[in-house]
């Protein structure tokens, strides 16, 4: 199993790339970004300073959006970090929730998405691709290659993913949701002539890690870690909207919390101590999340790792970034690697 760092550009961005290189020094394989334009600096900047002061580490978008740049853009852009640093990009995208929703935008639809991926990863690796009914390509590219990722929860995402994506992101750690989902995307791959097993399946959710697991401990954790509760149900309410909220479509242990959802402040966007987040249970956050002391870390990445999960990335938005990174590195990568 792969490890992921998952962080927001929060200014100062020498931040960011310090705990990128601490997470690369701790065995992290992976060093991820959100990207909502308005809410935090811009992330490809930041990627070409970790690239840069990082040897081996893989930089990605978790996640971008065909809406808010330009598909020609968004290729060249990866492209050009490739050039400079190696084919060391991911380009994690989806149908975009803070980026478009801070602009007043609704997120692109699943046709948009998926015409995206093909187009962005055709043009980042030297192919010609039609954009807006102009085919274009990339002359300078050479030796390019740059995976898509594709971030899905709802039935038709989930297929799509499997249809087209390299990999499937899954923004949550629950057992039970991840073998569903998991199941989905690659039977979806199979049906489409596809090998399942080479769709990589990535799952990104917070990690705290404690001392102990006694009540004390546990409760700080989750209060840490309930924000992301409320940032998945942004998009578990979009599915509910679309499909219904006991549709046979899409598993109740997903939807049935967000019933006491009354809105959402996208200014404290994944962050710990949001309001808007006080609706989750703690049921949720220990089903979502990984907290607890690092045995309870190794047994649940084990879990996954058996569903067939290949990296786990870790949300590192709380009081204990460092702490959570040092303690990965020396109690829970070597012992899943």
């Amino acid at each position: 199993m792969d490890f992921g760092l998952v962080l927001q550009t929060d200014p100062p961005a020498s931040e960011v790339v310090a705990l990128m290189r601490r997470a690369e020094r701790a065995g992290f394989t992976h060093g991820w970004t959100f990207d909502s334009a308005v809410l935090w600096q811009e992330p490809f900047v930041v990627h070409s300073r970790i690239l840069d002061h990082t040897d081996h580490l893989t930089v990605g978008t978790m996640v971008t959006n065909p809406g808010t740049r330009t598909w020609e853009v968004t290729a060249s852009t990866f492209a050009t970090l490739n050039s400079m640093y190696g084919n060391r990009t991911i380009c994690g995208i989806g149908r975009g929730d803070s980026a478009m929703r801070v602009a007043g935008r609704e997120p692109n639809t699943l046709a948009r998405l998926g015409e995206a991926i093909t187009v962005i990863r055709d043009l980042a690796e030297g192919r010609q691709a039609v954009v807006d009914g102009t085919p274009l390509r990339l002359p300078w590219v050479e030796n390019g290659r740059l995976p898509v990722w594709m971030a899905a929860y709802g039935p038709k995402a989930l297929a799509m993913a499997g249809e087209k994506a390299d990999g499937f992101i899954l923004q949550l750690a629950d057992l039970y949701l991840t073998e569903w989902m998991v199941k989905a995307v690659r039977g979806a791959a199979e049906k489409a002539g596809r090998d399942p097993s080479s769709v990589a399946v990535c799952v990104a959710a917070p990690a705290y890690v404690t001392a102990d697991d006694s009540p004390g401990a546990l409760a700080h954790a989750r209060e840490q870690c309930r924000w992301f509760g409320g940032m998945v149900g942004n998009h578990v309410a979009d599915l509910v909207g679309r499909y219904g909220a006991h549709s046979s479509l899409v598993p109740r242990e997903l939807t049935a919390y967000i019933e006491r959802r009354q809105g959402y402040d996208y200014t404290r966007h994944g962050r710990a101590g949001n309001p808007d987040t006080a609706f989750v249970p703690d049921e949720i956050v220990d089903r979502f999340c990984l907290i607890g002391p690092p045995q309870a870390h190794r047994a649940k990445l084990a879990a996954l790792r058996d569903l067939g999960v290949d990296q786990f990335a870790v949300y590192d938005m709380h009081d204990a970034k460092e702490p959570t990174i040092d303690a990965y590195g020396a109690h829970v990568i070597p012992a899943l690697r």
